[in-house]
């Protein structure tokens, strides 16, 4: 389990999210989570005070669609473990089941202020399988990391399922293809749903099939429907999907959301915009621009921020962030973008994304303004425990640092 600790941090710039900046501030957590927030609080006796001198407080920042732990850098084919492509629909597949927590990116995440991933399947397949949502420290195991394995469901349209079976001359080689796969699977997921009912309504035995189960939970609403598509005719077919079944879609990458911005702002479709700092590297990606996210925001879209890592490597969020202030998203959107917003678009925000009474102390002490790439993550705390220093990594000649009980298992 992740360790809970207490601390209060004061003397801090603090910045919620969730509401206005305070200065002077101080944020109190005990047993791991955030009791007290503002700019006159009474601290416990017997706990733990850090003074921040000043520095800005965030809460820890939350990577809503990444590869972190399943696709391991620096181990080439031995740690790619995104996509099982042997059958287009992978609704029984688990990415918690893939994650090695000894990942290099995962010391990476909490140099950049990331201290929440939801790791999600690749996108070869139709339907990719299920998503989990970690802490990016805490345990001997993943499961020591979890914060929800009910988040959400990966599936995916356009050139990347319609490539990888269409090369193995096998369905779906079309966007035809794949849109019936889901579709197929969804009807197949409904019937079962109706047979397990009446068969539990009548005391009878009934033969469980796990795919159909997940999919089942998401007609429940038990699941949102996180949708890799990229073109805007894609991101109209995943619209139709979802409205003929019914399920809580989530839009993944979004690279031409702006060119339906009104529609997905009328439907309230929330988009989780990147990668970013990405070249044109295929048809789908052609109109890629930092300034798409600002206009879908202006156009009243929600929109989250994601480095897709390790296509971005994932300390490098927040610097997709300030890029995107510098092509017109408001800073307050920007932050949010990698915060509030996709911890509540996946169902997270009763545990993080923001400084609030009642979340975990996931938080993060500055240097300054994080969108000014100036400034870096100095301390970094999950739960109430001191995770990562940057000045620890001093001693290490490190590019990073964190504390001593989780240095021994990256360097070991």
């Amino acid at each position: 389990m992740t360790q809970r600790s207490s601390v209060a941090i004061t003397h801090a710039y603090v910045v919620p999210i969730s509401g206005e900046p305070i200065e002077n501030g101080t944020v109190v957590i005990e047993d791991g989570v955030i009791t007290a927030v503002g700019a006159d609080v009474a601290i416990p006796d017997g706990i733990d005070t850090i003074d921040a001198d000043g520095k800005w407080l965030l809460p820890g920042f939350v990577e809503g669609h990444g590869h972190i732990g399943t696709h391991e850098e620096g181990e080439g084919w031995a740690g790619s473990d995104t996509n099982e492509m042997t059958d287009p629909d992978g609704a029984a597949l688990r990415a918690i089941d893939a994650i090695n927590i000894e990942d290099e990116g995962f010391r990476d995440a909490l140099a950049g202020g990331v201290t929440t991933a939801v790791i999600k399947p690749g996108s070869g397949n139709p339907i990719g399988g299920q998503t989990v949502a970690i802490k990016t420290w805490g345990g001997r195991t993943v499961d020591e990391q979890v914060i929800s394995d009910s988040v959400s469901v990966k599936s995916a349209l356009g050139e990347n399922p319609k490539r990888v079976y269409g090369e193995q001359k096998k369905t779906p080689s079309t966007r035809l293809g794949v849109a019936n796969i889901i579709r197929k699977a969804f009807v197949e997921a409904q019937n079962y749903a109706d047979r397990k009912a009446s068969a539990e309504g009548k005391g009878e035995p009934f033969e469980r099939d796990l795919g159909k189960e997940t999919l089942a939970r998401v007609l429940a609403g038990e699941l949102a429907w996180d949708q890799h598509t990229h073109r805007a005719d894609d991101i109209a077919t995943a619209i139709r999907l979802s409205e003929e079944f019914g399920y809580r879609l989530v839009i993944n990458h979004g690279t031409e959301g702006h060119l339906l911005a009104d529609v997905l702002a009328e439907k309230d479709v929330p988009v989780i915009y990147g990668p970013m700092f990405v070249s044109r590297s295929k048809v789908e990606v052609r109109n890629r621009a930092n300034r798409n996210i600002a206009a879908m925001a202006a156009a009243g879209v929600r929109v989250a921020i994601t480095t897709d890592h390790p296509v971005i490597p994932i300390n490098f969020l927040v610097h997709q962030a300030s890029f995107a202030v510098r092509d017109g998203l408001p800073r307050d959107t920007a932050l949010a973008a990698i915060t509030t917003n996709p911890a509540s678009f996946l169902g997270l925000d009763d545990r993080v994304g923001a400084i609030a009474p009642g979340l975990d102390g996931d938080l993060v002490i500055w240097s300054g303004d994080p969108l000014d790439t100036d400034h870096r993550a100095e301390r970094v705390f999950i739960t109430g425990t001191e995770v990562y220093s940057w000045d620890s990594a001093a001693d290490a000649g490190r590019g990073g640092g964190v504390t001593r009980e989780r240095a021994t298992r990256f360097e070991s």
